[in-house]
C-alpha cells in the first residue's frame, strides 16, 4: 500500500504543480489562471488521483474489497505526499522571486478594498492587517503550515468521499 501511496501521491503532486506553474508562467495576476477558483479546481483534479489510487489498490492488490479505514488512510497518505510536494515547489517559487507574492497579494487586496469605497479609517485598519499578514508570512513556521493547509483539506475531503464510496465493492467493480 505504501508503494501505491507514493506513486499516486507523486502523480497528484506533479499534476497540481504543473498546473500551478502553467498559471504562473502564462498569467500573472490578471488572468483566470491566477484566480483562487482555478487553483482549487486544479487541486481537485490533481487530488482525483486519490480515488484512482484507492480503486486500483482495492481491485488489483486486495481482490476488489477494501474497508473504510485502510482506504481513508491510503487517501490521506496520497494527499499528504501531494501537499508536501506542493509546499516544496511553492517555497522554491517564493525564493526565486524574492517573496514577491505576498507583497503583490496584499497590494491587490488593498486596491480592491479601496475600489469598494472603504473610508480612511477602514483602510488604515486593513493596511495594518495586511502588514501583519506580511510579517507572519515571512516566518517559515507560519508560512509552511499555511501553504500545506491550502491543499490538504481538498485531499482530506476526496479521501473521505473515495473511502466511503470504494468500500462498497459494487461501486465500479473490478473487471
Amino acid at each position: 500500500m505504501l508503494r501505491a501511496m507514493v506513486i499516486y501521491g507523486v502523480v497528484s503532486g506533479v499534476l497540481v504543480i504543473l498546473a500551478m506553474l502553467a498559471g504562473i508562467i502564462s498569467g500573472g495576476n490578471a488572468s483566470f489562471f491566477a484566480s483562487e477558483y482555478f487553483g482549487y479546481l486544479i487541486m481537485l483534479i490533481g487530488m482525483s488521483m486519490i480515488f484512482v489510487g484507492i480503486k486500483r489498490h482495492r481491485d488489483i492488490e486486495l481482490g476488489g474489497v477494501i474497508h473504510f479505514l485502510p482506504a481513508f488512510g491510503m487517501g490521506l497518505g496520497i494527499a499528504a505526499i501531494a501537499a508536501v510536494m506542493y509546499v516544496a515547489v511553492w517555497e522554491a517559487y517564493l525564493a526565486s522571486t524574492d517573496f514577491r507574492f505576498i507583497h503583490d497579494y496584499t497590494a491587490g487586496l488593498i486596491e480592491a478594498k479601496q475600489a469598494d469605497g472603504a473610508d480612511a479609517r477602514t483602510m488604515a485598519a486593513f493596511a495594518a492587517e495586511m502588514e501583519e499578514l506580511k510579517a507572519s508570512y515571512a516566518k517559515p513556521l507560519q508560512r509552511l503550515p499555511m501553504t500545506f493547509m491550502e491543499i490538504f483539506p481538498v485531499g482530506f475531503t476526496i479521501s473521505l468521499i473515495s473511502a466511503a464510496l470504494l468500500r462498497n465493492p459494487k461501486i465500479l467493480p473490478a473487471r
